[in-house]
């Protein structure tokens, strides 16, 4: 809404040419008045009439439009109401009086005008600084690190006043024929450097000297106090995290552990009994042999994980063969017959994965759900999803799919689901079971792992650009997620290339000897 106030106000007064109009055009109004009110008043006090337009136009466009609107507004009283009429004859002092008045007017309402404008430029400048300063506070204390903040908050200064260019850097720098330097310190301490282009006004060097960098420095030192904080914040919580899993590795080794060991010592102590008969020799020595494997795979289990919480478990990806993978860690986990059902689509594509490492991790989620399943079989379902972007076709839903999985979602990738007939998992636990040392417990409180196995395998799936994640619904079992992405196109199975799918044994093999059928 236009308002005379808002263009006194302004920092920047209108163009003069239109303040020339408007002065012609008030003064021409200002005379046309006088001619009714000279019946009523003595036309030598009428002057006052042209008063408001010398005013306006004084306050609006300054000094010396004001003067000239007074100078004309003067000669159009003489010349069309002061006797002689229609000569600029000026017999009176009484109109050397106005004239002078008209003046005094002007230069006094023009001082104001100007006093008015510059505080208000001053105010807009000053507005715009706390605008300025709010922002840069925003981008330098949030949570992203200083050195990312530093480049935005650098153009956001020049976009506010309107430099060449500027730039803050955390170290010391001098200025040179292209940049001016401003050394940003708190007390003796050297925080950085402000550098804006060598063509900036002296008023903008001025102000950034004077407001502009105290404002900086102050934000600069709590940002960099802020992140030392964080710091500091980071390592505490990493010493935690570290006592934490300390601490349960060690109950892991005291507990885990010594169970084996001690199922070992006392069988190994009954097999040297001479009272034994053969058959509980055998017996003896198959729950060595288990127990053996038991605490191999638990040492496994933490090696594993060491190598995955320092970071050093770099994969060696491979083209290899998902349905010789997982007849690999079926073989290691030494499963009857009815134990696990397969459900393999004939035509898996090669996936580019650590053959050893997701062994591994299959077989760490395959024992989990033989572990709950329950006594009944655990399906094992693997099938080619095709997305429409990676080609025309689409891979047919396997007799193992699941309503829910979409074809198309993720891009091409095979997907790998381990289904048990268990108790299920609780929704409030679906991420916790991935956590370290976690162990969900099971109706009756039995079949308690060392809680490693799933993190180690989600570890695994997505230091292999892959990924594991579990379906469940309380009282209906769980279903374990793999997903790999297929990364050449149309690559067929191929089962003459190396696998590299466990030392010792031909994976192939053991996935032709592991049970078949259709998933339940």
């Amino acid at each position: 809404m236009f308002s005379p106030f808002g263009m006194l106000l302004s920092p920047n007064p209108p163009p003069r040419r239109a303040g020339a109009v408007v002065a012609l055009a008030a003064v021409g109004l200002s005379t046309l008045i006088v001619y009714p009110l000279k019946h009523v008043a003595p036309v030598g006090s009428l002057s006052v009439v042209y008063l408001p337009a010398v005013l306006v136009v004084s306050i609006i466009w300054g000094l010396w439009l004001g003067y000239a609107t007074a100078v004309v507004s003067a000669l159009a009283f003489n010349f069309f109401h002061l006797p002689p009429v229609g000569e600029l004859t000026i017999r009176d002092s009484s109109n050397w009086v106005a004239l002078v008045a008209f003046l005094v007017v002007a230069a006094l309402a023009s001082s104001l005008a100007e006093l008015t404008r510059a505080r208000t430029r001053d105010a807009e400048e000053r507005r715009r600084e706390a605008d300025l300063a709010a922002e840069m506070a925003r981008l330098l204390l949030r949570g992203n690190s200083l050195a990312e903040a530093l480049p935005t908050a650098a153009a956001r200064l020049a976009s506010t006043l309107e430099l060449s260019s500027a730039a803050i850097d955390m170290d010391a720098v001098d200025g040179d024929e292209r940049s001016v330097a401003f050394p940003l310190r708190e007390g003796t301490t050297r925080l950085g450097t402000l550098l804006v282009g060598a063509g900036t006004s002296e008023e903008n060097l001025r102000r950034l000297q004077e407001r502009v960098v105290p404002a900086l420095e102050a934000l600069l030192s709590a940002a960099l106090e802020r992140e030392a904080l964080l710091g500091g914040v980071v390592e505490t919580a990493a010493l935690r995290r570290a006592d934490t899993v300390k601490t349960a590795l060690l109950r892991a080794v005291s507990h885990d552990l010594r169970s084996p060991l001690t199922a070992i010592s006392a069988a190994g102590e009954a097999v040297a009994s001479s009272s034994i008969s053969a058959s509980e020799r055998q017996e003896l020595a198959s729950v060595i042999q288990e127990e053996t494997r038991r605490l191999s795979r638990l040492v496994d289990n933490l090696l594993d994980l060491s190598r995955l919480e320092a970071g050093a478990a770099e994969p060696r990806r491979h083209p290899t063969s998902i349905e010789e993978l997982i007849g690999a860690a079926l073989g290691e986990l030494a499963c009857g017959p009815d134990e696990f059902v397969l459900s393999l689509d004939p035509e898996l594509p090669l996936v580019n994965i650590d053959a050893v490492q997701m062994e591994r991790a299959f077989v760490n989620v395959l024992e989990n759900a033989r572990r709950h399943s329950g006594g009944h079989p655990v399906s094992v379902r693997a099938r080619a999803v095709r997305s429409l972007a990676g080609g025309p076709r689409l891979a047919a839903p396997s007799r193992g799919s699941v309503a829910g999985e979409r074809p198309g979602a993720g891009g091409d990738r095979v997907v790998v689901r381990v289904v048990d007939r268990g108790p299920g998992i609780p929704p409030a636990q679906l991420e916790r079971v991935f956590e370290p040392f976690y162990r969900a417990g099971t109706p009756g409180g039995e079949h308690r792992g060392s809680g490693l196995g799933l993190a180690i395998a989600r570890g695994f799936a997505e230091a292999n650009e892959g990924s594991l994640h579990v379906e469940s619904l309380p009282g209906q079992g769980a279903t374990f997620v793999f997903e790999f992405p297929i990364e050449v196109a149309g690559e067929e199975p191929a089962h003459d290339a190396p696998t590299g799918a466990g030392p010792g044994h031909d994976a192939r093999a053991a996935a032709s000897n592991s049970p078949r059928g259709s998933a339940t």
